[in-house]
């Protein structure tokens, strides 16, 4: 992932404000992700986390979060939209996760994945993903997913309250997507992102 204040290559705004993330297939040797399963670094691409942490709790039980999105879904592509524990993991929850086909992964993970996958009709188009999560108790989230304002699915998030999580849009490439991946470069667009809490 490379992006900076020196290095708009990968990650870069339009005029319109319109988020562009790119990535490029490399001809040359990086050797291997530092993650498991170490796969060889095949593409230079991009992440960005939201500056400021979403934390379910007693002041701020409601979130809501929603974007639109032109996302790639050909085979090797590994777009998503999505917030995971800033401090330990999990939790997790995918607004957006496509891992080369039209169908997109709406996932809740608490130990355990809850996983609802819907096609999506020309994902590469302008299509809204948005969550409404909200404070079931002490410890749990109910999380209800929107694909261009229509529901989806529910799940129940445990041990997210109380979670600091980091906002991230980032695009990788092959690993849970397929390989080989294209051979050209890939983007990934994002506009109108949203967060939204209300105050008990």
């Amino acid at each position: 992932m490379y992006a900076s204040s020196t290095d708009s290559n990968h990650l870069y705004l339009s005029p319109a404000g319109q988020l562009n993330i790119k990535a490029s297939p490399i001809s040359w040797d990086e050797g291997n992700s530092n993650k498991d399963p170490f796969l060889p670094i095949e593409y230079h691409s991009a992440a960005i986390h939201a500056k400021d942490q979403i934390v379910v709790n007693d002041t701020y039980p409601d979130y809501e979060i929603r974007g639109e999105f032109q996302a790639p879904s050909a085979r090797g592509t590994w777009p998503a939209f999505w917030i995971t524990g800033a401090n330990s993991w999990p939790p997790e929850s995918d607004i957006l996760e496509f891992k080369g086909d039209a169908r997109n992964w709406f996932n809740t993970y608490d130990g355990a994945w809850d996983n609802t996958i819907v096609p999506v009709s020309s994902p590469g188009s302008w299509h809204e993903y948005r969550i409404w999560m909200t404070k079931v108790n002490a410890t749990d989230v109910e999380i209800h997913y929107y694909l261009d304002g229509v529901w989806k699915a529910a799940h129940i998030g445990s041990n997210f309250v109380g979670k600091p999580m980091n906002l991230i849009i980032n695009l990788q490439m092959e690993g849970s997507s397929g390989a080989p991946g294209p051979s050209g470069d890939t983007y990934f667009r994002a506009r109108d992102v949203y967060v939204g809490r209300t105050a008990s």
